[in-house]
């Protein structure tokens, strides 16, 4: 079964308006994403709200049609469905906190778009992203292809910028993954990174520094700890998981075979399965088209078995 309808324009539906949802949705506008913009909320005024101040900047965006309500039914054919929607993370708590509300959500709501959107992509946008992940690929019953999560893209993006900043060279010359759980347990992968083509391993530094031992610590816990900090000063993270998920999505609605770290049910990943966690994957209209088996290290390998057997135990948790 095709992922998409066969038809000349794209929807893309989000569910729930709050700060992640209606950034995405400014974001998606921005770029272009997609021909119409659906947003889903139970807070019908909130919603309607979010519409109409979109509404207000049409004319500086490229051409596109905004939609908003309470109704399951503004998310009638989306293409691809992106679930904000979840339990709000206050400072000091963690992302695995939030898991017991935010699966409840997503077991109501999941029933009724599949109704409404049969053939669309699903993209989990709310934490604890792999275990909701996990749930929704339960609960749903599609291939594991056309459920996943925004998973690390936005940790791997935070990797980039870090590293970029440290050595003194442009973000876009840095490839490097975060990988596993999208939390505390998430792990770099250094030795598949690279700068211009040259192992970060044997970074000896152009004008800026090398990127020693210390340094990747230091960079790999400010990864970790950086949602904390802008949770605890301002409430939420917003931004840059906005474009994190717009970027996911035109992947799919474009059929850009881009490789992200999106988080997805593994099945003998390195001999992990059951569980889901986020690796360089192929995405593409389909969604999922596959993982790539990236080179590990022993100690790497051995902290995406402890993410694992972490996300694991919360499952058991929940009865998943």
């Amino acid at each position: 079964m095709d992922a998409l309808p066969r038809r000349g324009t794209t929807k893309l539906a989000i569910v729930g308006a709050g700060a992640v949802g209606s950034t995405l949705a400014y974001a998606a506008l921005m770029r272009g994403t997609a021909r119409t913009v659906a947003l889903l909320d139970v807070n019908r005024s909130k919603v309607e709200a979010e519409v109409l101040d979109l509404q207000h900047g049409m004319m500086f965006i490229p051409p596109a049609e905004i939609l908003g309500s309470d109704d399951i039914e503004v998310c009638r054919d989306a293409d691809v469905v992106a679930i904000t929607a979840g339990a709000k993370q206050q400072p000091g708590q963690t992302r695995i906190d939030l898991a017991e509300a935010t699966v409840g959500l997503t077991r109501k709501i999941l029933p009724g778009l599949l109704e409404v959107a049969p053939n669309a992509v699903y993209i989990m946008v709310t934490n604890p992203v792999d275990i909701v992940t996990y749930a929704a690929q339960k609960i749903s019953g599609l291939p594991t292809e056309r459920v996943f999560g925004s998973g690390t893209v936005l940790d791997s993006s935070r990797l980039r910028a870090a590293i970029a900043l440290h050595c003194g060279v442009a973000v876009g010359n840095v490839h490097a993954y975060i990988a596993g759980e999208h939390g505390d347990s998430e792990l770099p992968l250094w030795s598949s990174a690279t700068i211009g083509g040259v192992p970060l391993l044997d970074w000896r530094g152009v004008g800026g520094l090398p990127l020693d031992a210390a340094a990747r610590e230091r960079i790999a816990k400010d990864v970790v700890d950086s949602a904390y900090r802008i949770i605890a000063g301002k409430g939420a993270t917003n931004y840059a998981v906005g474009l994190a998920a717009t970027r996911i999505i035109e992947a799919v609605l474009k059929d850009e075979h881009r490789v992200l770290t999106v988080s997805s049910k593994l099945d003998d990943y390195y001999g992990i399965g059951d569980v889901c966690l986020s690796v360089p994957s192929v995405i593409d209209r389909r969604g999922v088209a596959g993982v790539l088996e990236v080179p590990l290290s022993q100690e790497e390998l051995a902290g995406l078995r402890a993410s694992a057997d972490s996300m694991r135990a919360v499952q058991r948790q929940f009865g998943l």
